[in-house]
């Protein structure tokens, strides 16, 4: 399906979830149903206080339909702007930036995306130009995985340890 037939209203899913896609299909699904950690992270809250510390002045969570963005920016051109807390999971970091910009594209906005790192002092700038279809692929394959009445079996890694869903999978 092209962007062109991927009428707003159908984007059901949120960034955090595109994120969790390149990171866990488990935790994508029990997120997706609503069973949510992450207040009982230290990890979440140690990236909310890098948010916090180094982006204090800018307005926070801009929520625009089913997105949260950590900031925006306007100028010559609007920017998204995502903090995140270190580069380990740096594929969904963008590939979240990227489903942000396919949204509002879909709005009629046309904007780029910076991804902050605090803690490297480094940032990275996301454009979607021609990437729209492996948004639409990634849309189409969070919506197989929450589908099922059941969460996908977990895979181990040595990211599972700094998971706030860490008992539900594995102990």
């Amino acid at each position: 399906m092209s962007s062109e037939e991927y009428p707003l209203t159908d984007l059901l899913i949120t960034g955090t979830e595109i994120n969790y896609l390149f990171i866990c299909s488990a935790k994508l699904w029990y997120f997706a149903k609503g069973i949510t950690m992450e207040q009982n992270s230290e990890w979440v809250d140690l990236g909310k206080f890098l948010h916090e510390r180094r982006y204090g002045s800018e307005e926070k969570e801009v929520g625009i339909g089913r997105i949260k963005i950590d900031f925006i920016r306007k100028g010559n051109t609007i920017e998204v702007h995502e903090v995140k807390k270190g580069k380990s999971m740096e594929k969904a970091h963008e590939m979240q930036a990227l489903y942000y910009l396919y949204y509002l594209k879909r709005l009629g906005i046309r904007a780029r995306a910076v991804l902050h790192y605090p803690k490297l002092n480094e940032t990275k700038e996301i454009t979607l130009d021609g990437r729209e279809d492996e948004i639409e692929n990634a849309i189409k394959e969070v919506e197989q995985i929450k589908s099922p009445p059941v969460p996908p079996e977990p895979v181990k890694s040595k990211k599972c340890l700094k998971c706030a869903y860490y008992e539900l999978c594995w102990v």
